[in-house]
């Protein structure tokens, strides 16, 4: 890549990009970590939204809109979980619509063993990262993903509205 002409890239348009690509070697440097334990970077990242995110057993609607998904992809991936005997699919007790996801005891200590892995992966990524540019970060991170949702829900209502 040509520095000087990349120098040229508005800082919007550069961010854009950087987040695309970085997304992208994200999710392959992670798929090579995870493979020994067979599981997908998907797979890993909703464990770890159910673990981190929620209480209780979310629903499976809940934890779409957690990860920034649709609702079928989620089901998808719960699904070959549970198959791997990491997650139960169960009914809702109340709502019989609603689907739960609920950790298993294995994927417990499963994941346990990924966890360094992760830890590992996470340290490498942020090497030499001050804690108050990652603050920032994350503050900037968090304000984009906001941004998104609005546009998001005014998506949805246009369609809903034609």
């Amino acid at each position: 890549m040509n520095s000087n002409k990349k120098d040229l890239v508005p800082d919007q348009a550069m961010i854009f990009g950087l987040l695309l690509i970085i997304s992208n070697k994200m999710n392959t440097l992670l798929e090579r970590e995870l493979k020994e334990f067979n599981v997908t970077t998907t797979q890993w990242f909703l464990s770890e939204t159910i673990n981190s995110l929620f209480d209780s057993p979310p629903t499976l609607k809940e934890v779409a809109n957690a990860m920034g998904s649709s609702h079928q992809n989620i089901k998808q991936v719960a699904i070959k979980l549970q198959q791997k005997g990491l997650l139960k699919l169960e009914k809702d007790k109340k709502d019989a619509r609603a689907t739960r996801l609920r950790m298993t005891d294995e994927s417990h200590d499963f994941w346990k063993r990924t966890d360094p892995k992760g830890e590992i992966f996470r340290g490498k990524m942020f090497k030499e990262i001050n804690l108050e540019d990652i603050v920032r970060t994350r503050h900037l991170l968090e304000k984009i993903l906001s941004n998104l949702t609005e546009i998001e829900k005014s998506v949805i209502d246009d369609d809903e509205n034609s």
